[in-house]
């Protein structure tokens, strides 16, 4: 994939299929250390041990509309070019970690992307469950959760149009303001 944002797309869509109520979407980025770390978090169903390590094969999908699954070997891909690592825990019934680390000052590193677009999109295409996203850079941070947003709008569905122009003004304003504090 062109951008590891797509890559949080699937990785976040799995843990959609996975029945998860709640989704957490980590960027943590230590530019003095020249590392990233992408982190997808979910209460889903969980796997077993050894679905766990099929995961990270291109054969192996428990997807029916296909027989192959792209999506954790190209997400591990691209963070061992760049000389980091993927990991996956999970537990059957309680839900899965994925942590993509990455090193963002080699030269096979491929671009964040439009983690806005993406947070945007999977919080208004799936309003039955609730996102975090949090995003540190050089140890400030900000936090958007919809539950907290749920709460405020009360019968306000997520997807109004307004609603979606604030959320994706709020991360994008808050991205800035963490990337320019830093320069």
């Amino acid at each position: 994939m062109r951008e590891l944002s797509l890559n949080v797309l699937d990785i976040a869509q799995n843990s959609v299929s996975a029945e998860a109520s709640l989704i957490e979407l980590v960027v943590r980025e230590d530019r003095r250390a020249h590392e990233l770390m992408l982190g997808v978090y979910d209460n889903g169903k969980g796997m077993t041990a050894e679905q766990v390590a099929a995961v990270r094969d291109p054969f192996f999908t428990t997807r029916t509309t296909r027989k192959v699954g792209m999506g954790v070997p190209l997400f591990k891909m691209a963070a061992e070019m760049t000389g980091g690592s993927l990991s996956i825990e999970s537990e059957v019934g309680v839900g899965t970690r994925v942590e993509a680390f990455f090193h963002t000052d080699h030269v096979d590193f491929v671009p964040l992307g439009d983690m806005c677009s993406t947070v945007v999109m999977l919080i208004t295409m799936n309003l039955q469950i609730d996102f975090i996203y949090r995003v540190q850079v050089d140890g400030s941070a900000f936090t958007l959760d919809t539950r907290e947003l749920k709460e405020i709008l009360g019968d306000v569905p997520l997807n109004d149009p307004d609603i979606a122009r604030w959320i994706k003004d709020y991360i994008t304003e808050n991205t800035a303001n963490l990337t320019e504090v830093q320069e």
